[in-house]
């Protein structure tokens, strides 16, 4: 390898695992999904693969439609809030990062900004914030509305959300708390900074009622799929989740949105683009295949259909898992995740695919297309081509089946990894900042 550059590594966590079928592997602990030492457990084995952040999946309602294949279902039906389940993980671990998702469109950034910045001082620096406009429309009746936004409105009210956000961050000077007893000053008044923000969805005064964060500002991360979804990652976050069906789709991707962050003087090194991987690792090729296909025999149609009519925004009820989507059921376009609704949608116009295929393969990756089954040299070399052809930074990890799942990667393929000086043997420092390879920002008073 020719490149100095080390992998970038984050593990998501969704449930007992991202696979609909997960909770029923014999090898899953039923309950796992709200159990604090089951989280407990998968965070120290990402913290003992050196892996930079431990990120939590989350939506903001329990899933609905048709309840033949809700019912079948673990995912989201019970689930911690992301935020209270990682302060209680900052105080069980020391290194890796934690990241929580929170909603810009159901949640108020002053709020927000405090509980993000509480765990940035309770983590020591490693915390990480994942800002969602909320694709899935049955949240909006949890929050007193009768329907969702349109994507393009959602995605106004996150660009000034983020930016309420990082001004309430930017509030108070690092140093500003001078806590001098002899003089009995607590904080200097000229470094502390109201908002004064007043915007299209936003009024808010300031300043935060926490001192800066020990990061400056927690990190922002995003998934940019969309046109709106890519410029508010080129313009504001420092990681990006990606969906890539190919090499050369993800080689795009990571181009087009690397050649967006100039005009808003931002330089690429700034962000990190980091493309979803759906590892299921096994000890020889063989035996990763044979797992893999019980798992996916373990996939009711009920549930098939029910996780491509949230994905498709259409109802597939009834619809036979052996042959294809009819013509002209589907929608133009999505409303709710722009990225996997178009994938799909490719993936379905360059072959002929049944109900029950294109479930497999959503269930297999969760929309990217981008599962890799094999021994850890077949899933480490996967990664080493898209990572050295400049594809992409590194990997958001996408757990099949927990914990044999992330057991298997952290004990086989980061070791893999290790040996061909693609990722670090051990941290560097001690903030997800510095896990990453990104600098402290200043405020914005310089």
């Amino acid at each position: 390898m020719n490149d100095s550059r080390m992998m970038k590594l984050g593990v998501l966590i969704s449930d007992v695992g991202v696979h609909p079928a997960a909770w029923l592997d014999p090898n899953s602990p039923l309950g796992g999904e709200i159990s604090f030492p089951f989280y407990l457990k998968l965070a120290r084995l990402a913290e003992a693969g050196k892996l930079d952040f431990f990120f939590v999946a989350d939506t903001l309602a329990s899933r609905a439609g048709d309840m033949a294949g809700v019912t079948r279902q673990c995912a989201y039906t019970g689930h911690f809030e992301p935020l209270t389940l990682m302060a209680a993980l900052a105080a069980a671990t020391q290194h890796i990062g934690l990241a929580a998702t929170i909603s810009s469109t159901y949640s108020e950034p002053y709020n927000a900004a405090r509980m993000f910045a509480s765990l940035d001082h309770i983590s020591g620096g490693r915390a990480g914030w994942n800002v969602v406009t909320t694709a899935y429309a049955p949240a909006a009746a949890n929050f007193g509305r009768d329907m969702q936004d349109d994507h393009a409105l959602r995605y106004r009210r996150a660009n000034e959300f983020v930016d309420v956000m990082n001004g309430l961050w930017d509030s108070w000077d690092d140093d500003a708390f001078v806590r001098d007893r002899a003089s009995g000053i607590h904080f200097d008044p000229a470094k502390r900074h109201p908002l004064e923000h007043k915007g299209e969805f936003y009024s808010v005064k300031g300043p935060l009622n926490v001192p800066r964060p020990p990061q400056g500002r927690p990190v922002a991360i995003s998934a940019g799929g969309s046109e709106p979804g890519k410029e508010l990652a080129a313009r504001t976050s420092e990681v990006v989740f990606s969906v890539d069906r190919d090499l050369p789709s993800a080689r795009a991707y990571y181009k087009d949105l690397k050649g967006r962050m100039a005009k808003h003087g931002r330089a690429p090194h700034e962000l990190a683009v980091m493309t979803a991987l759906n590892p299921f690792v096994g000890e020889t090729d063989e035996q990763a295949q044979e797992a893999f296909a019980e798992l996916q025999g373990r996939i009711h149609p009920d549930v098939g259909r029910a996780i491509l009519s949230v994905d498709l925004e259409v109802d597939l009820r009834g619809l036979p898992v052996d042959e294809p989507i009819p013509e002209g059921m589907l929608p133009a376009k999505a409303n709710a995740t722009t990225s996997y609704f178009d994938m799909m949608r490719q993936a379905m116009g360059e072959k002929t695919l049944t109900v029950r295929q294109l479930y497999e393969a959503v269930a297999a990756s969760r929309g990217g297309m981008n599962a890799v089954v094999g021994s850890p040299k077949t899933i480490a070399d996967r990664m080493e081509e898209w990572f050295c052809d400049g594809a992409t930074d590194g990997f958001m990890v996408r757990i099949s089946h927990l914990p044999d799942g992330m057991e298997k990667f952290v004990s086989l393929v980061v070791p893999e990894l290790q040996r061909r000086g693609l990722f670090r043997k051990d941290y560097a420092g001690t903030t997800l900042r510095e896990h990453l390879g990104l600098a402290r920002p200043q405020t914005r008073r310089g």
